[in-house]
C-alpha cells in the first residue's frame, strides 16, 4: 500500500510504501464498532452512585394512618414509588464497564481504521513534525500551511515544543504512537503521521 509523503506546505512529495496488513485492510465495520465501544466503555470510571430506600434521608414514620382516609396505603416517604425517594435497583458505586477485547481484535480494528483512512486520503506522511518555540501562534501556523483545520498528529515522540504549543488547540489533537486510539482516529477529518511513526505502527499492529 502507498501512503502520501507530504512536505511543509501540504503538497505531495513523494510515495511512500506501508505495509499492506496495516494500511490494506478490508473493511470489518461489526469490528470497528466493536472495537470503539469497548474502547469507549473501559475509559469509563464507574464512579456514579445512587440511593437506595435505605439510603435516602427520609423519617420513617408512617405518613398517615392505615384506614380511614380513602387514600392509598403507605409505609414511609422513602417509597421507590414516591417522589424523592430512594431507587429500587440503584447504580452501584464500584460499577464495572469494562468489555474483554482480544488484543488480535484491537490490532485487527485499528488496521481497519488505518486501511479506510488511507482509501479514503484522510490520511498523510510527514518526514518531521516539529517546531523552533512552544508557541501555539507558531503551531496553529504550520497547521494552517499545510493545509489543515482539524487533524490529529501521530508522531514517534512528542517533543516539548510541539507539546506545549498544541494543547491549547480544540480542533488539534497531538500523541504519540502509544496513545494513538481508535476513537481520536474516527473523530478527526484528518490524520497526520511521522514517517518515524509509521514505523513503529507497523512494529507494533503489524
Amino acid at each position: 500500500m502507498e501512503l502520501r509523503l507530504i512536505n511543509e506546505q501540504g503538497q505531495e512529495a513523494n510515495r511512500l510504501q506501508a505495509s499492506d496488513v496495516l494500511f490494506d485492510r478490508e473493511y470489518n465495520e461489526a469490528l470497528v464498532h466493536q472495537v470503539l465501544v469497548a474502547y469507549q466503555a473501559n475509559a469509563r470510571s464507574g464512579n456514579r452512585a445512587q440511593k437506595d430506600r435505605g439510603d435516602v434521608r427520609h423519617t420513617t414514620k408512617k405518613p398517615w394512618r392505615q384506614k380511614g382516609t380513602g387514600r392509598a396505603r403507605a409505609g414511609m416517604s422513602s417509597s421507590p414509588i414516591w417522589r424523592g425517594g430512594g431507587r429500587v435497583f440503584p447504580n452501584s458505586s464500584d460499577e464495572n464497564f469494562s468489555q474483554k477485547l482480544n488484543r488480535k481484535m484491537y490490532r485487527a480494528g485499528m488496521a481497519a481504521i488505518l486501511s479506510q483512512l488511507a482509501r479514503e486520503d484522510r490520511l498523510a506522511v510527514v518526514e518531521d513534525f516539529s517546531i523552533d518555540a512552544p508557541k501555539t501562534k507558531l503551531f496553529a501556523a504550520k497547521i494552517k500551511g499545510m493545509g489543515y483545520e482539524s487533524v490529529l498528529v501521530i508522531t514517534e515522540e512528542l517533543g516539548e515544543n510541539v507539546f506545549l504549543a498544541s494543547r491549547n488547540l480544540p480542533n488539534v489533537l497531538v500523541v504519540e504512537v502509544q496513545q494513538a486510539d481508535p476513537v481520536s482516529l474516527v473523530r478527526f477529518p484528518k490524520v497526520l503521521i511521522t514517517k518515524g511513526a509509521l514505523a513503529k505502527f507497523e512494529e507494533v499492529l503489524g
